[in-house]
């Protein structure tokens, strides 16, 4: 190849010498073209500033990431405040229970007997002779969450001398009397959890005072009226109850479609009759069956019944019943919930 050169006098401007890169297929001498170097330096300076972006905006990004709380998957991000998590108290209230029956039986040697539910327990010592006291009834009152997983819970036993048989009736002793039937006494036990569900006691048992007596619910049913046995929602009822409670006949005539109810088996008592009504937002629960109901209508009664079992003495019992009107007559949509409150500004007033 004839090396080229500039011709004498020529008017050529003079460049400067080109740096030789790889091009690809379309470069000039198989595959290689030429660049300035200004090109070249002007193209090495924006990656050698790209790169510094890149290296100071990475930890910014990196914090950025994880300053922001994540937000959790398939659950909307709003900018409320979190609700406190709602705690299971069935646990501590059962743990309590138990501590209180073991402590209130233990005695002198029997020490023990605590560690399971209280580990300081081998640092305390007993007096009196073990099983010098016994439990009848046991129950927890009360259980209030101090803060999370540690509950303050108060049980209520009955604590009799030995010797002496335990009332199982709390209806024969008033609390705190004393008597063949024991006292019913208060003791508050600090549960603590600590380790997976793991449960103890934080101390001994404080035995403290009965929980003050509380008001009456306000309800949200009219006055009670004397069951009327010609009103159609009475036989309706009266039939319900007979099957639910006394296996006298059958449930399903008075179902709604869908609803599925089952007596109590085996039937406790012979014998069930409503007493008295009361109806959810009407003060005549009778009004209503002076019409022909239209389907789909409802209605929220409260049935008190009385229920005679084998002796033949007779239980006073109230249930919260929702009817649902079809092809003319009632049937029951649901049995035994829990009744319906009434407004508490209203109930305020009524006071």
């Amino acid at each position: 190849m004839k090396a080229w050169r500039r011709p004498p006098g020529s008017a050529v401007e003079e460049r400067a010498p080109a740096e030789t890169v790889y091009g690809g297929p379309e470069g000039e001498e198989a595959g290689w073209v030429t660049v300035s170097t200004g090109a070249s330096a002007l193209v090495t300076g924006v990656l050698r500033w790209a790169a510094w972006m890149l290296l100071v905006a990475g930890p910014v990004v990196g914090v950025a990431a994880w300053l922001r709380a994540p937000a959790a998957i398939g659950v909307p991000n709003e900018s409320v405040t979190p609700s406190a998590a709602v705690r299971d108290t069935a646990g501590p209230a059962g743990f309590a229970e138990l501590f209180v029956a073991a402590f209130v039986q233990a005695g002198r040697g029997s020490e023990a007997s605590l560690q399971p539910y209280f580990p300081g327990a081998r640092d305390i010592s007993l007096t009196a002779a073990p099983g010098a006291h016994q439990v009848g009834q046991l129950a927890a009152v009360r259980v209030r969450e101090v803060s999370g997983g540690y509950w303050s819970v108060t049980v209520a036993a009955r604590v009799t001398p030995a010797g002496q048989e335990p009332e199982r009736d709390a209806s024969v002793q008033p609390a705190g009397a004393a008597g063949s039937g024991g006292v019913l006494r208060y003791f508050q036990v600090p549960v603590k959890e600590v380790d997976r569900g793991v449960l103890v006691a934080a101390a001994l048992p404080a035995e403290v005072s009965a929980p003050p007596v509380g008001e009456a619910a306000g309800l949200a049913y009219g006055p009670m009226h004397e069951a009327r046995r010609s009103a159609p929602v009475v036989q309706t009822l009266q039939a319900v109850f007979s099957a639910y409670l006394a296996g006298s006949g059958e449930l399903e005539p008075y179902l709604c479609p869908g609803t599925a109810i089952s007596p109590v088996s085996p039937a406790p008592y012979t014998a069930a009759a409503v007493q008295r009504l009361a109806e959810a937002g009407r003060r005549d629960p009778y009004a209503a069956e002076s019409a022909k109901p239209s389907d789909g209508q409802r209605r929220r009664l409260l049935i008190e019944v009385e229920a005679v079992g084998p002796s033949g003495a007779g239980w006073p019992l109230a249930y919260a019943v929702e009817l649902t009107a079809r092809d003319g007559r009632w049937e029951v949509a649901a049995l035994g919930v829990a009744p319906a409150l009434g407004d508490p500004q209203v109930t305020g007033r009524k006071k």
